[in-house]
């Protein structure tokens, strides 16, 4: 028995041991995610409950689980009409249920407010549609719903012209207070030139306002008559309506169109109803910008720093210490990051600029308030650690004679660092990038402190000079599941969004990470010490 430990078998098996365990945690999180995400999106049918007592229930079966206080099984049904009931959800035990059937003419509604409706069309208040060649009510109501979505480009570019109008208020509005702080008497003419401005541009809003309200009313009258499954009746604006769709009448064909479409909503739209419903585009946009510009300024400060440590700092008490204190780095809370930048780079670094460069804003902050640049930098200091440690390992891992073969040939020494250890260290390089970008895209804490919000109106890119808005804050999905998934209203409807949204926080992990280790790949093809 002895000498069978002492061949390291039983160490092989528990180290493969583990991995199949890891693996098997790691293949059931992701089928979780998967099983729950993906399957929101499906139109799933409109099931009619009739039960002992008289009543009817109409709604979608998301669940069937045991009653944990009667042992019996029961259903969760997703009965919408949140404006109606004031739930979302309704469970209903198996044993008072008589009977079921799939209704096909029961509709399911995906409006901008108060959630989906599920119930039936009894009337349309359509007049001055061009609906007349519609052989059926769901037709009519489907025409209805186009005409009005042809007339929406018309509101929206009268809101776009009303953006760029507001947009150019406010930069003459900062020129104005600049100019003011100056030198007001100085300045007399340019100040006087730029109120005028200023006042057309605000007159020209105020036009374009008003047509954009008279376009909207024009819209907001047409409506639909609906009734849910109990009879009450709810009139619906044909605006506010986003989708329809007639799950029990739909083929396969028809529901995984309607499934394309819910996806590409998800990925391009803006959030709506508290960021329970729509897209998550501001979210995703926001995560990987962040990412780009961490990495950014992580990588070349950790390289650096892990090539002074190894090749040019002497093995000394300080060096030493340096060494232990970017391992300790590491291992600090993430928290303590935040809480640093918001007193380093926000209230240190940006109100410095602030008191330079706008004081004329002020008290009102520019960059001395949270914004995605502060948000990066911070970030950058938590994972830059890791970039040291992977780099110095890196390089310390070449053989010590192409150090010396290098410098024999007439090579300076920066010439060796910069064509013969930096290429063949690549791959580590590229290691500890891709352990950094694994960590920030998962960090919430202290984006929280240093500029994530719960909505952005504008992102940090965009066509307006300079193009780049650092100043700016900026959602992120590993918030996004903090916010909808514990501070919700309604928890049990926002579910399937927190499951959407962290498997698009895993796609963009897997798709970063793929994409680098492809990289790191060729690179250790192409710079493998046999070539030297």
């Amino acid at each position: 028995m002895k000498q069978y430990w002492k061949t390291g078998e039983p160490l092989v098996m528990l180290t493969g041991a583990a991995l199949a365990v890891i693996l098997v945690m790691t293949l059931t999180l992701v089928g979780v995610v998967l099983t729950n995400g993906l399957g929101y999106f499906w139109p799933s049918h409109l099931v009619r409950l009739e039960l002992k007592d008289g009543s009817t229930a109409l709604g979608q079966i998301m669940k069937r689980e045991k009653n944990p206080l009667t042992g019996e099984h029961r259903l969760q049904l997703k009965v919408s009409n949140r404006d109606l009931y004031g739930q979302d959800f309704r469970w209903i035990d198996e044993k008072d249920v008589t009977g079921r059937s799939l209704p096909k003419d029961a509709l399911l509604l995906e409006r901008r407010e108060h959630g989906n409706f599920a119930g039936f069309l009894s009337g349309l208040s359509v007049d001055g549609l061009k609906v007349d060649q519609a052989t059926s009510p769901l037709e009519k109501l489907k025409l209805a719903r186009a005409a009005i979505e042809e007339r929406q480009p018309h509101l929206d570019n009268i809101r776009k012209k009303m953006m760029t109008l507001n947009q150019q208020a406010e930069s003459m509005r900062l020129k104005l207070l600049k100019l003011e702080y100056r030198n007001r008497e100085q300045h007399a003419a340019e100040i006087a030139r730029l109120t005028a401005t200023r006042e057309q541009v605000l007159a020209e809003f105020n036009v374009l306002n008003g047509q954009a309200t008279t376009a909207q009313a024009e819209i907001g009258g047409f409506t639909a008559q609906f009734k849910d499954v109990s009879g009450g009746a709810k009139d619906i604006p044909l605006v506010d309506i986003m989708r329809i769709l007639a799950p029990n009448d739909m083929s396969i064909p028809a529901k995984m169109l309607a499934y394309a479409s819910r996806v590409k909503e998800l990925l391009l739209d803006e959030p709506r109803e508290s960021n329970t419903e729509g897209g998550l585009f501001p979210a995703i946009f926001g995560t990987v910008m962040m990412v780009l510009v961490m990495s950014f300024f992580s990588l070349p400060f950790g390289v650096i720093a892990a090539i002074y440590l190894r090749e040019y700092a002497r093995d000394g008490l300080m060096t030493r210490m340096v060494r232990i204190a970017v391992n300790n780095l590491a291992g600090v809370p993430s928290i303590v990051y935040g809480v640093f930048g918001l007193g380093f780079f926000v209230y240190g670094i940006g109100g410095s600029i602030d008191a330079i460069f706008f004081p004329e804003r002020l008290p009102t902050p520019t960059f001395g308030t949270g914004g995605i640049l502060w948000s990066s930098l911070t970030l950058a200091l938590l994972t830059v650690p890791v970039v040291i440690v992977a780099t110095e390992e890196s390089l310390a891992s070449i053989p010590r004679g192409l150090r010396e073969g290098s410098l024999a040939l007439g090579a300076t020494k920066f010439q060796t660092l910069t064509r013969v250890l930096l290429p063949m260290a690549t791959p580590g390089i590229m290691t500890g990038l891709i352990l950094s970008m694994a960590r920030a895209v998962g960090e919430v804490a202290p984006l929280m402190v240093v500029g994530v919000v719960k909505l952005a109106p504008s992102l940090p890119f965009d066509t307006t000079f300079p193009f780049f808005h650092m100043d700016r804050k900026f959602m992120h999905l590993g918030f996004h599941i903090y916010d909808v998934g514990f501070q919700s209203p309604n928890v049990e409807a926002a579910k399937p969004m927190v499951y959407i949204t962290t498997l698009l926080l895993l796609g963009i992990v897997i798709v970063a990470s793929s994409m680098a280790i492809y990289f790191r790949t060729r690179m250790r093809k192409r710079y493998t010490s046999s070539h030297f």
